[in-house]
């Protein structure tokens, strides 16, 4: 599948509303941050979204208004192994990698022992 990029795409369009899983960058101009983050967390989704910015101090600042298991900024390639991989919202079940990763994966099991008495 080629990659694609969408642009003169607007938050009506059911693209701009739907978890995309393949080479698809969907590009919409906006008003400001505010504007930015309202859109982005109005989605029934929330695995992964990244944000564009020259201003690296301002996208910091956006960071933990997205809502998102996962906020790229300036990037969108990278899984690091050690970070906690999954959604909110109606993406994923839960994590993968790293300790809340390995949390998930595995239960724990409490032993009570009475010793025998002679």
């Amino acid at each position: 599948v080629a990659p694609e990029v969408l642009t003169g795409v607007d938050h009506s369009m059911q693209i701009m509303r739907d978890e995309l899983f393949g080479p698809v960058a969907c590009v919409q101009a906006v008003g400001g941050d505010d504007e930015a983050i309202r859109l982005m967390n109005d989605s029934d989704y929330g695995l992964s979204a990244s944000i564009w910015t020259r201003d690296v101090e301002r996208g910091v600042a956006m960071l933990d208004e997205v809502e998102a298991g996962t906020v790229y900024l300036n990037r969108c390639d990278h899984a690091d192994l050690y970070l906690p991989w999954g959604g909110i919202k109606n993406s994923g079940l839960g994590r993968t990698n790293g300790r809340a990763g390995l949390i998930e994966a595995t239960a724990a099991k409490a032993y009570h022992v009475r010793s025998v008495i002679a």
